[in-house]
């Protein structure tokens, strides 16, 4: 794995972009190494190669696989400590003014106007001696069933993450997709035991998913919810599997599904403009998507398998003083029956999942 990593120093010290990552449950690492720095991007989706996506559709960057080299390696585990989940302080005007924007929300959603919207925030943390190396292998240890990815364009930034949320995968016509929502801080899988406000967040992601499948497959299979543990949260999650009707594109697909309630609300395109309109930050690529675009880099088959870009961290390096900033995001699904206070809750026990790794 060192020859990877040597590998990703060269390039960087070139300035030009990369990818490494691993799929949920597998040993396979994969670096894609782009061979030059433009900034390619794709539009209707018919490229090959690994996508990078915006929440908002508005840049959405390709490494194309006709100016990519591929190398591949194994992840080879290594024992690390227990991560020590220290008590990062909050500021009082960032949990005011989340909580108050949870307020307004949930009065929205009783007038009418929306039935959920996904409302997040950006933390900033400043590392000293911030190592990238160590950092993804602690990620890729920590999280083997997320889909891990450690991405860089010189022209764009440095992100890193570890999503447990499929958008879809699309393979020799077949179709499936997955319905993940409703949040808890994990404690004995077991012996979960889901509130109504989650059931009910987690519903209106797999009937939206559910409704919208239906226009475009056949034979379509939905699994019961099922809890389903990523770092040190659980969620309710539902599986979706069909086959797809003729002449459905790929750009068919995401644009029904992007954003999916998960991540965005419903109805999609007013909560949408919502969170455009309230939520005074840019997201750019957090809960956007990333992944294979129509090329299977393993086995050279024509595939999609695209992620929502969850769990993140946006990297920036501040050589003059040896300190790295670091931005998180954090998401929760606001609903009739939300509470203010238990919503900000929920998006510091989710900054504990990326915080763990740093």
């Amino acid at each position: 794995m060192q020859l990877i990593f040597d590998q990703i120093k060269q390039q960087k010290k070139q300035n030009l972009p990369f990818v490494l990552y691993r799929k949920p449950n597998s040993k396979s690492i994969i670096l894609i190494l782009q061979e030059n720095d433009h900034v390619y991007f794709t539009h209707n989706y018919t490229d090959k190669g690994f996508v990078f996506a915006t929440f908002n559709d508005a840049n959405n960057i390709i490494f194309p696989l006709e100016f990519s080299k591929i190398n591949f390696d194994t992840f080879k585990e290594k024992k690390i400590r227990k991560p020590v989940l220290k008590v990062f302080k909050n500021k009082n005007d960032d949990r005011l003014h989340f909580t108050e924007l949870i307020t307004k929300a949930v009065k929205v959603i009783r007038e009418g106007i929306l039935t959920k919207v996904v409302l997040s925030r950006s933390e900033t943390l400043k590392i000293k001696n911030f190592k990238s190396k160590k950092t993804f292998v602690k990620i890729m240890q920590s999280y083997p069933t997320a889909f891990c990815y450690y991405w860089y364009h010189p022209k764009v930034g440095t992100w890193m993450g570890a999503s447990p949320e499929k958008l879809v995968n699309i393979k020799s016509g077949k179709i499936n997709t997955t319905a993940l929502a409703g949040t808890q801080v994990f404690q004995d899988i077991e012996n979960v035991v889901w509130k109504s406000k989650e059931k009910a967040e987690q519903e209106i992601v797999a009937h939206f998913l559910s409704e919208k499948l239906k226009t475009f497959t056949s034979k379509l299979q939905i699994s019961k919810p099922y809890t389903f543990k990523a770092g040190n949260m659980v969620h309710l999650k539902t599986d979706f599997e069909g086959e797809l009707n003729p002449n459905i594109t790929t750009q068919n697909i995401i644009e029904v599904l992007h954003p999916t309630p998960a991540i965005c609300g419903f109805p999609m395109l007013e909560a949408k403009q919502y969170i455009l309109e309230n939520e005074n930050y840019d997201r750019t690529f957090y809960t956007g998507f990333f992944g294979e675009l129509n090329y299977d880099f393993n086995t050279n088959e024509e595939a999609s398998d695209l992620h929502v870009n969850l769990r993140c961290m946006k990297i920036e390096q501040d050589a003059a003083n040896e300190k790295s900033k670091i931005s998180l995001f954090m998401g929760c699904g606001i609903t009739k029956d939300s509470i203010p206070e238990n919503e900000w809750e929920e998006t510091v026990n989710k900054s504990k999942t990326m915080k763990s790794i740093l």
